[in-house]
């Protein structure tokens, strides 16, 4: 079972450039025979909360479909993020294609205060299940509170994927916070960061995967778009940058 993180520069608002970016990325993942890979927080749009309230849209937007048929084609199950709209207001989401199957959606439960002005909490945790292991999507801010990651424990999930868009102060919090989540619960810990402009910060990259005991087995530089993979059987690492 090979699980993929991505680290991507989106391109500010346009999400039509950033699904094919996306695309280029996934056929990488697709190479070697990964079955699931983790795009940073709001990676098709960017990390913009300035922009989300025009850019949401419905997770069964025509606009997706060549992620899903990549998805169906390639047995692959695909997470970007993507802001979604609801009756009730727009929220930070990770919609998932997974193959021959309906999609799925997870937002964020948790927003930092600089997020309240734009955006409402999701309600729901959602897992996903490969080879009888349980894995745990967390959105950013969420992943740096310890009972967010405790919970999911506590619900047995054994890998934690925390899709994040961070600059460098953002990744030195996660440096010291992931590495006890994975010794603590025994559970392999992946960092999907993106890189570049983002909102009114830089984000600083160094997508980063821990093994169970902790130890970081892998991570990407602060400069390039790429893919960060871990075989969880053999613990092997991949790593490309493009």
């Amino acid at each position: 079972m090979k699980i993929c993180v991505a680290q991507t520069r989106p391109f500010r608002g346009d999400i039509r450039k950033n699904i094919d970016s996306h695309i280029r990325l996934i056929n990488m993942a697709v190479s070697y025979n990964t079955g699931l890979i983790v795009f940073p927080e709001l990676s098709l749009t960017g990390y913009e909360p300035g922009l989300a309230e025009v850019l949401a849209t419905n997770h069964q937007d025509t606009i997706f479909d060549p992620l899903q048929q990549i998805s169906d084609n390639s047995k692959i199950t695909i997470c970007v993020g993507m802001p979604t709209k609801t009756g009730s207001g727009i929220l930070i989401s990770m919609i998932i294609f997974q193959p021959d199957e309906p999609r799925q959606i997870y937002s964020k439960q948790q927003l930092h205060k600089d997020e309240l002005p734009y955006f409402i909490n999701g309600t729901e945790q959602l897992y996903l299940t490969f080879n009888n292991i349980k894995v745990a999507p967390a959105i950013c801010y969420e992943s740096l509170l310890k009972e967010h990651s405790e919970q999911c424990f506590k619900n047995g999930a054994k890998i934690y994927i925390a899709s994040v868009a961070k600059s460098a102060e953002g990744v030195e919090k996660a440096f010291k916070h992931f590495p006890d989540v994975a010794s603590k619960y025994g559970m392999t810990v992946l960092m999907s960061n993106s890189i570049g402009p983002s909102d009114n910060f830089v984000s600083a990259g160094k997508t980063s995967i821990w093994n169970d005991k902790g130890l970081l087995v892998g991570q990407l530089n602060d400069v390039d778009e790429g893919i960060l993979i871990i075989d969880i059987d053999s613990q092997q690492i991949v790593s490309t940058t493009v």
